[in-house]
């Protein structure tokens, strides 16, 4: 406990809070207000009954202690995490407004595309280029599914799906170091790039790579592939480019905006493909739900008496 105590007390003091000796942790009042004559039938009816010791009281309140410390700990790296993104933002918008970086609709890609055969770098990650791409483009992510399993990334892992992930279906990311070699490979720094993701974002982060490296001819594509229409780009895969995107439970209930949107033109038929699917997931957690409910009873009929 001491090691774990030294190394907290350490995580406090860069964060400048307040650093609690197990003195100063405020004793626990574990004890209700009883009579004596109600404690000792107490003990009586229990021959296990104890009184929690001092020694009790402070692995308790230690506990307790370290829990709002890991929170006061989380809530500073999500909120510095907000502030990245939120310079980020910034400096890419402003690379946009000088003119470094020209934006294109996805319809005004395609015809770039057709007519000047301009190239465009796809930069998903494998789970959205593999469900729909456009024909002809190049493919080198900035950010990849992290595949590792050492403990960061399964920590990372668990983290990510506890947080929306089963929902969602968005996969833990890390960034491709070997992003920038990949394309210096392909690409002189002074052809015409048009660069685009799923929604926007991580393609202007790799406008400003390129732009650092000495890429001077870059386009973005405004909003992502995700606002495409079927006839702006000359699509392949399995599914439409605005679904690439989306996955999880979500995905699979048709909770999510780019299918409620394609229910909307699609009408009923499409809608009761979902319902059909909503109304078997409830009968598989209802069945599930029976099961272990039977089984708790079998438990409980074969338990030695």
């Amino acid at each position: 406990m001491s090691i774990e105590l030294t190394r907290v007390s350490l995580k406090m003091e860069t964060l400048g809070l307040q650093i609690l000796s197990i003195h100063s942790i405020p004793p626990c009042n574990f004890r209700s207000k009883t009579s004596l004559g109600s404690t000792l039938t107490q003990k009586r009816a229990n021959p296990f009954h104890h009184r929690h010791t001092q020694s009790d009281r402070i692995v308790v309140c230690w506990k307790k202690w370290r829990i709002n410390v890991v929170q006061a700990v989380k809530e500073d790296y999500e909120l510095k995490q907000m502030k990245n993104v939120a310079a980020a933002r910034k400096r890419w918008e402003l690379l946009v407004r000088e003119g470094k970086v020209k934006p294109l609709a996805p319809r005004e890609a395609g015809y770039a595309i057709q007519l000047s055969d301009k190239t465009l770098l796809d930069v998903r990650p494998a789970t959205e280029r593999q469900k729909a791409w456009v024909k002809g483009s190049t493919w080198i992510p900035i950010f990849d599914v992290d595949s590792g399993f050492d403990i960061g990334t399964l920590s990372k892992r668990s983290t990510n799906f506890m947080m929306g992930g089963w929902w969602s279906g968005v996969p833990t990311l890390s960034y491709n170091k070997e992003f920038l070699s990949k394309v210096k490979e392909k690409f002189p720094d002074d052809v015409d790039l048009i660069v685009a993701c799923q929604k926007g974002l991580r393609s202007l982060a790799a406008c400003e790579i390129l732009l650092s490296a000495g890429y001077r001819n870059l386009f973005w594509v405004q909003g992502g592939l995700e606002t495409a229409e079927e006839e702006d780009l000359q699509r392949e895969g399995p599914q439409p480019l605005k679904f690439a995107g989306i996955g999880g439970l979500s995905e699979f209930l048709g909770w999510t905006d780019q299918q409620r949107l394609a229910a909307a033109k699609e009408g009923w038929k499409y809608r009761i493909v979902f319902s059909a699917r909503l109304i078997g997931l409830f009968v598989v957690a209802d069945g599930l739900f029976l099961a272990a409910r039977q089984m708790g009873d079998y438990l409980l009929d074969i338990r030695p008496h």
